[in-house]
């Protein structure tokens, strides 16, 4: 893949600026950082132009992008969804279900299989999300409750057999079945996650004790201090909040007030908050109709005010963010550092799905998984394991093969 180097940015480390930074890059890796200029001659250097060179963004929890959702079942649709979100920095992404049909679900797994040996031209794929269907009805949200139903060992084996590329499965824990179910996806190296529940604290504890280690989508479709009997219990937000367990939130500025914003900030801190689109097929396409879920039987929804909402307005419906927008968002509506934002990007969501040894931040040794970007986080360059996967005329550079490559990759990643 031969050598690149990154000239004349702010590169973003874990805890730190370095300005007028060089970054070399060698066979798709990080091999060097520097604090200035250093001279490799047979590179082709890109010119940050003194714009932040960060860790690309790792989105845990997106459903879809450009018009496409995986739940089409196709190989197109993950490759356009991957490519859309490489335009706005997220260079590693894991696909992301919904509660449907079996036989959906399987050949939702089988696109996926085909999809990861042929994707080259955008965000890399670190396996896949099963998002239900072992919900609580009274919780599902937008999840479309024909399918919602219990953890079935028989089925759940099924599916755990079909498909080894399985990194994550969210479910609610106090379903009858929940806990041995969280107990196998440990055996199987799964991250097991809380979602779309109305359990109490002792049942989350129960979860937390057998497995479950992340609350998805924070403070969305989950309990928070609950009465029964007239008696008060902490609820699973209050529960994520007590234990020592990983949360994500969407941060596209409408799901989450800023001063929620804050306080999920305040209390468990960037190393254990990651930020997620959650974003449906309507990511990065005007406003109007849309459908969430697969064409053949999504959920007609209505895009506007930023996000997807049921036809009847009374619930959101999925958000349509990026994960720039998220980063954004975190600086400008929760008064964070650029520094914990991008680390709640990257380095946070590299750590909970166990890539923390070769994503999630600018270090030697690692992929070269780099985004680069202006004040208002707009992503000028976007890098996947060495390679330059979207560019905008923002960027300069001193080689002209190197302006010729990305002519090119602007063409190919382009809408639709």
């Amino acid at each position: 893949m031969g050598i690149l180097k990154i000239t004349n940015g702010t590169l973003i480390t874990p805890y730190r600026y370095v300005r007028g930074g060089t970054i070399v890059v060698e066979d798709g890796l990080i091999r060097g950082i520097h604090e200035g200029e250093v001279d490799v001659p047979e590179a082709t250097e890109l010119n940050a132009a003194g714009n932040y060179v960060a860790p690309g963004f790792i989105d845990m929890h997106v459903h879809g992008g450009g018009g496409h959702d995986f739940m089409d079942g196709t190989e197109e649709a993950f490759l356009k969804i991957a490519g859309l979100h490489a335009r706005y920095g997220t260079t590693a992404l894991v696909p992301t279900t919904l509660t449907t049909e079996k036989e959906d679900l399987l050949k939702t797994l089988e696109a996926y299989e085909r999809a990861r040996l042929t994707n080259n031209g955008g965000a890399a794929f670190l396996g896949i999300h099963l998002e239900g269907p072992y919900f609580a009805m009274s919780q599902r949200g937008a999840q479309d409750p024909r399918y919602i139903r219990s953890p079935d060992p028989k089925e759940y084996e099924e599916i755990l057999a079909y498909s080894s590329s399985i990194v994550r499965w969210s479910a609610a824990p106090e379903l009858e079945g929940a806990i041995p179910f969280g107990r196998r996806l440990r055996q199987k190296g799964i991250l097991a996650a809380i979602a779309h529940t109305d359990a109490v604290y002792d049942e989350v504890l129960a979860a937390y004790e057998n497995g479950y280690s992340l609350a998805t989508h924070l403070y969305s479709c989950m309990s928070g201090v609950t009465r029964r009997n007239a008696f008060r219990y902490a609820g699973v937000i209050e529960s994520a909040f007590l234990l020592d367990m990983d949360v994500e939130i969407i941060t596209d500025g409408v799901h989450l007030p800023p001063p929620l914003l804050k306080l999920v900030y305040k209390i468990k801190g960037a190393d254990r908050t990651a930020l997620i689109t959650d974003a449906m097929r309507a990511a990065g396409m005007p406003e109007g109709e849309s459908t969430l879920g697969s064409l053949k039987n999504g959920l007609k929804v209505i895009v506007e005010d930023g996000v997807a909402k049921l036809p009847d307005r009374t619930a959101f419906a999925g958000s349509v963010a990026t994960t720039n927008q998220l980063v954004r968002n975190m600086v400008q509506l929760a008064d964070v550092s650029l520094l914990d934002a991008v680390r709640m990007a990257s380095a946070t969501p590299a750590r909970i799905m166990g890539v923390e040894n070769r994503k999630g931040s600018l270090a030697p040794g690692k992929d070269a998984d780099i985004a680069i970007f202006d004040e208002n986080l707009t992503i000028n360059t976007t890098i996947v394991g060495g390679k330059v996967v979207y560019s905008s005329k923002a960027i300069s550079t001193h080689d002209d093969t190197f302006n010729a490559i990305r002519s090119l990759v602007q063409r190919r990643s382009a809408p639709g």
